[in-house]
């Protein structure tokens, strides 16, 4: 594969626009180049390491984790009840996927300390769904969920509409993600496709529809998150993830196919994803953890 290089001005604007993201105030500052030659929890040469490097991915496979995860009342209730999602997407966004890159490309002992608080912060979750039933944040079921739906979310993702990968590349990409589940405590978090295809059935009889997960799209298209450049593209990608929710669990929560892609916007968020696979961002996670292990900033973008 070819990196795209973009004229240096152009470059500066891409690499300013996309660096804002994963900047707001009350996030850690992460140098992903540090310590030299520490490995991250998931290998270089790993399938996760290409997928989490595409930004407009990642925002599909985000979204479509997001809906999954609204469909089980007492994640519902632990993510409506207990942050800034309905105020303030951005922050929480922001640090969403500040902790999706720390968790691939960040040092081993920075993911791991990184870890170890969100672990503290689920401790002190807990509430009442509104199907009657408690529940807490660090319940082992919960965690496989959210666990999988990310996962799920993130490879499908990449696969639809950036770069199709093999039946053995997305089942190692599910099993990449067993080290940092475990750590998070999902420890029953499904390793393969097979895997999430049980999680999934088992869990679909528990999934309820909630006006909730309307509303959450409609805070994802009216809230300024994509960087200027890109602001046009926002309301696709979001139709995009309703694409990409599982069919049992869309007709639950009452998504149809007028919330997706009209069949001529599918090549537009294609051509989008597929050149972001390609252009490199210098100061960005992927390339600064490269530089971290002694290789090319750009390498990840060559393969």
């Amino acid at each position: 594969m070819t990196a795209i290089t973009l004229p240096e001005a152009l470059q500066r604007r891409v690499e300013a626009a996309a660096g804002g993201f994963l900047r707001a105030d009350g996030l850690p500052v992460i140098d992903f180049s540090e310590p030299k030659g520490e490995p991250a929890l998931i290998g270089a040469d790993s399938v996760s390491w290409r997928i989490f490097k595409n930004p407009i991915a990642l925002f599909i496979g985000g979204v479509a984790a997001v809906i999954l995860e609204l469909a089980e009342p007492r994640v519902r209730a632990g993510v409506w009840d207990h942050t800034s999602f309905r105020t303030d997407p951005a922050p929480r966004l922001k640090r969403t996927g500040l902790a999706a890159m720390v968790t691939v490309y960040a040092a081993q002992s920075q993911a791991e300390a990184m870890i170890a608080g969100v672990n503290r912060r689920h401790a002190r979750v807990t509430g009442t769904a509104d199907d009657g039933r408690t529940y807490a944040a660090d319940d082992l079921e919960l965690l496989d969920w959210v666990q999988a739906t990310a996962s799920y979310g993130f490879i499908e993702a990449f696969h639809r509409f950036a770069r199709p990968l093999s039946h053995e590349e997305r089942d190692r990409a599910w099993a990449e993600a067993g080290p940092a589940a475990r750590l998070y405590g999902a420890t029953g978090a499904p390793s393969s496709r097979a895997e999430w295809q049980a999680q999934l059935d088992a869990m679909t009889p528990k999934l309820t529809a909630s006006p909730i997960v309307f509303e959450f799209l409609e805070i994802m298209r009216a809230a300024p998150l994509l960087p200027g450049l890109a602001r046009p593209l926002q309301s696709l990608l979001i139709r995009a993830a309703v694409d990409l929710t599982p069919p049992e669990v869309a007709r639950i929560v009452g998504l149809t196919p007028r919330h997706g892609l009209a069949s001529w916007q599918t090549p537009i968020v294609r051509a989008a994803a597929r050149a972001a696979d390609r252009l490199p961002l210098r100061e960005a996670p992927p390339a600064r953890a490269c530089l971290r292990l002694g290789l090319p900033a750009d390498w990840l973008y060559r393969r």
